[in-house]
């Protein structure tokens, strides 16, 4: 059985709901977030994880249910979005997450055993997150709202998805609140003999620090992109800047590269990086950088260094509105470094995850800084998130790839 920690002594009641107009259509559209703003009327004494029964305007009848949430702008946090009436219990939530199983389907019969089985609003569970490792199943909670459910949907991740033990992730904000009596890298099921969990991403085997790495230990959204930068990199050289632990590092070298060179500002990271090589047989050279990304790649353009394959995948850099504009003038900064460092004939690789930041917006950048650069290119792809981390709403779409192959042999 799950810790017995983990259960919330607070029955949540059921609380009735007004909008304004603006706020009905928004969860009339399926979107998850209703902002206090939004909300006309709602039942006196309203405690976060309440269920929030929203009624529409015009017929006064139900149109969705949500979680309140007193903590948060967004008062409430939808988990069912339809007029026909439902019981949420944990037959709800276990039908969810089967749901949401069936979803990554496809990738497990790959040879790949981590992948996103909840990636919280897009899968009907705003504020949570649950990453499996092989036979680890690491649930990250940003939000107090599913302490009265947890047990249930702890229980129902479990049997879906066969893992032997849980690992529970708090946000900070949880981490601080006197709510609860989790902690963050608690085991709250079966054991864990090591902290440093090993996994298998198409072929390639990895490791992640499911206590103390950073989210739930590892970035599985670029799996995709991972491996084909993989299948781009035999008997080339690569640079993988922003590397962390090593994704596009490692699937390069898997796959036959001659060099690859991993730039990182944490030697933490980058030591992981090193060692997740090493699970894997390759016979090619591991350089490492540690270091600020933006002046050593300008010190690698004035030694006049050049890679086949360029891979730039930085941190979100707008992570509120008012970022935005500098978040553009440093996708276009790398851009142009980029451009610099990549050989004839090689390919630039850009990403960005900064939602605040659209899709074609960076595309945009890209194409006008790498015009810029006299030099022709061909936009070979532009991919998003791979099949484990669905599309629920629009803010839901963060991750977006460019492939610019140039062709100037």
């Amino acid at each position: 059985m799950i810790s017995t920690l983990i259960k919330s002594t607070y029955q949540p009641k059921r609380l009735a709901v007004k909008l304004t107009a603006k706020g009905e259509n928004y969860v009339q559209q399926g979107h998850p977030w209703v902002f206090s703003d939004s909300i006309v009327k709602i039942t006196a004494d309203a405690n976060t994880g309440d269920l929030a029964i929203i009624f529409g305007k015009r017929a006064n009848k139900m149109i969705g249910i949500g979680l309140y949430d007193a903590l948060s702008p967004i008062r409430i946090k939808m988990i069912y979005s339809s007029t026909t009436p439902v019981t949420i219990d944990a037959a709800f939530f276990y039908k969810k997450i089967e749901k949401a199983f069936q979803k990554r389907a496809p990738l497990l019969k790959t040879n790949t055993n981590s992948y996103r089985l909840l990636f919280g609003e897009n899968d009907g569970f705003p504020s949570l997150i649950a990453d499996v490792y092989n036979s680890v199943l690491v649930v990250k909670l940003y939000s107090e709202i599913w302490l009265p459910y947890f047990n249930t949907i702890l229980e129902s991740l479990v049997d879906v998805s066969k893992c032997e033990t849980v690992v529970i992730r708090l946000s900070r904000s949880l981490q601080n609140s006197n709510s609860h009596q989790l902690k963050d890298g608690e085991v709250v099921y079966g054991t864990l003999d090591n902290e440093v969990v090993q996994f298998v991403e198409h072929d390639v085997n990895f490791s992640a620090n499911v206590i103390k790495g950073h989210k739930t230990g590892y970035f599985l959204d670029h799996r995709e992109n991972r491996r084909q930068v993989g299948l781009l990199s035999k008997n080339k050289t690569v640079l993988d800047v922003f590397s962390y632990a090593g994704g596009f590092s490692v699937h390069a070298l898997a796959n036959g590269a001659k060099k690859v060179t991993s730039l990182d500002i944490s030697e933490q990271a980058l030591e992981i990086a090193k060692q997740n090589g090493k699970l894997n047989n390759y016979s090619g050279k591991h350089n490492v950088l540690v270091g600020d990304a933006f002046k050593i790649l300008k010190q690698l353009v004035v030694e006049h260094q050049q890679f086949d394959v360029v891979v730039i995948d930085p941190p979100s850099f707008a992570k509120q509105q008012s970022e935005v504009a500098l978040a553009k003038k440093k996708y276009a900064q790398l851009a142009e470094l980029g451009a610099k460092l990549t050989a004839k004939g090689g390919m630039l690789v850009l990403a960005s995850c900064s939602s605040r930041v659209t899709a074609t917006s960076f595309y945009d950048i890209n194409s006008q800084t790498l015009q810029k650069t006299q030099r022709t290119f061909s936009i070979e792809q532009k991919t998003q998130h791979d099949i484990d981390h669905p599309i629920g709403f629009l803010e839901g779409a963060y991750l977006k790839c460019g492939y610019y192959r140039f062709l100037d042999n």
